[in-house]
Order: structure tokens, then C-alpha cells, then sequence
């Protein structure tokens, strides 16, 4: 069968940033034929994330991060319908997700790794920072945020303490850089940062996770806030029970979702370049099919 894939054409060089034409679509053929345990699936909606940046090198900076080769397909997260199974788990009509999707119209995958799909914790206060005035109005508005902070065209520091004059308990940091710097002065003793990303940082030639100024990592130990890493590897155990009780709260209208949708294949490049320059609001997808 005929279908499209996105492949790795080019890097982006050190300390470069990503340009769509780092991307190319191609198209290929698939065998149907599958063998026991594999499942064909229709892509629906595909993944770009800030960490896709880091495999976009030689060396990613990370031992649980392999890079994307040249010439070869990429990948990330995915969801897709099964359209035919060899796998005991996986029926025709599942809808289905993983974290190491090809960008390819239709894959075949094993039906071991595939997900099904269908299967708020007394937060006083809760501020977000983001890059335009658009967001910040989602943020408050559509999500019920307290208050947003456009890094871009507001004192961070001053508009800071003033959202959060008592300080900042738990930080959910995605950025680094200088903001990171700035939220972390304003913890209180025994905070907690959560290191889920460093979106500022992924197009210098530094390791991951980016090393801390001497001040900050004193204010770290001065204040004993700990900071840990938060890798989604870690905890698939617990990936269908933490799946069914977010769909819960979605379906409930705890959780809002706010989502950019690009349509086709064809802009996958477009929209990693966008989503790491702060193009999309909420999570940035791209649909494939209906």
C-alpha cells in the first residue's frame, strides 16, 4: 500500500534552530502482510514536543533519548485507528497510542507496545507564564488559571510576587533559562520543581538537563527545594490508570483542553518549527485522518 512518512533530511547544526526544511515527506510503500503480534494502523493525530529538538542532534544529551537518523523516519507520539490485527490485544476499530510513533500516514507496529485509548489535587493557587497576550487570556479564561504572565511584554519578577505574593510552593517547569531563574528565587523553603522540559535551552550545545548558575543552585540547597526530573518512561506502569482518570476529569470538565491542529502530514515540519517558537496554544497536533 502507498503512503507518506516524514524523515529526518537534515540537523539543524550546533546551536542552530530547526527550519522546516530539516524535514522531508516522502512516499513510500507498506506491506499489509503481518506477521503474529503486529497490528496496521491508520495514523490520526501526531505529536510535536519541545524534547523532540534534543533527537534532532547527533547526540541527544540524554541516555533514555536516541536520536533521529538521517534519511530515516522520525517519530513520536501517536494515535491511530487499528485498521487489521495479528495481535490477541488489538481488534479491527481500536483507537490506540504510543510514545514512539512513526510519522507515517499508515504503520505497522506491534500490538504489544500499542495503548488503548477510553479506558486535581488542592492547588490554592495556579499562575502560568507564557508568550502573548492571546495565551495568557486562555489561560485565565479558558482554563481557570489564576493569572498569566506574558514573558514577552510584562516584568516577570514584579508581575511574579504580584500573583504570587505568599511565594511559589510547586513549580512545573517546561522553559529553563531565565525564567526558571526567576520562578526558583521565588520559591518558598521545601518547594518542589518539577523538570519536565527546558524548551529555552534545546537549541544551545549544552547537556540535558542545562547546568545551573551557582546562585540558583545555592538558592536550591539554602531553601531545600528539590528539583527532579519527570520522564513519562518512568511511570508506564501506571500509564492506563493515570489514562482512564484524566479522561474522566475531561469528560467531566475538570480538565479543559486546548489543542493547535495542523491538518495533513505534509506541515509536520512547519508545525515543529511553529510549536518550538511558541506558534501553538495548548498542545500542538497534527491530524492525519479522520
Amino acid at each position: 500500500m502507498q503512503v507518506q512518512r516524514v524523515v529526518l533530511y537534515s540537523r539543524p547544526g550546533k546551536n542552530g534552530t530547526p527550519v522546516p526544511g530539516n524535514f522531508r515527506l516522502e512516499d513510500t510503500t507498506l506491506s499489509s502482510d503481518l506477521e503474529d503480534g503486529d497490528v496496521l494502523v491508520r495514523t490520526l493525530y501526531l505529536s510535536v514536543d519541545p524534547y523532540m529538538r534534543c533527537r534532532m542532534n547527533e547526540d541527544t544529551g540524554a541516555e533514555y533519548l536516541t536520536p533521529w537518523q538521517l534519511s530515516e523516519c522520525v517519530d513520536g507520539g501517536g494515535v491511530g485507528v487499528v485498521e487489521s490485527s495479528r495481535c490477541a490485544s488489538c481488534t479491527k476499530g481500536d483507537v490506540v497510542t504510543n510514545f514512539n510513533w512513526p510519522w507515517k500516514t499508515y504503520a505497522v507496529m506491534k500490538g504489544s507496545v500499542l495503548q488503548k485509548i477510553g479506558r486535581l489535587d488542592g492547588c490554592v493557587r495556579v499562575v502560568g507564564i507564557c508568550g502573548s497576550d492571546e495565551k495568557c487570556r486562555a489561560l485565565v479564561e479558558d482554563l481557570g488559571f489564576n493569572a498569566a504572565i506574558n514573558y514577552r511584554t510584562e516584568d516577570i519578577p514584579a508581575r511574579l510576587k504580584e500573583s504570587c505574593p505568599h511565594g511559589v510552593d510547586v513549580y512545573f517547569d517546561n522553559v529553563g533559562g531565565n525564567i526558571s531563574d526567576t520562578v526558583i528565587t521565588q520559591m518558598n523553603t521545601g518547594g518542589h520543581v518539577i523538570l519536565c522540559g527546558q524548551i529555552s535551552q534545546y537549541n544551545k550545545d549544552v547537556p540535558y538537563p542545562p547546568p545551573l548558575s551557582e546562585d540558583i543552585q545555592e538558592t536550591l540547597r539554602s531553601k531545600n527545594i528539590t528539583r527532579e526530573r519527570f520522564i513519562v518512561l518512568n511511570y508506564m506502569n501506571k500509564a492506563d490508570a493515570a489514562l482512564y482518570e484524566l479522561s474522566q476529569w475531561v469528560k467531566s470538565g475538570q480538565i479543559k483542553v486546548l489543542e493547535t491542529v495542523t491538518d495533513g502530514i505534509g506541515s509536520m515540519g512547519n508545525a515543529f518549527c511553529s510549536m518550538m517558537t511558541g506558534g501553538n496554544i495548548g498542545k500542538q497536533i497534527i491530524k492525519i485522518s479522520d
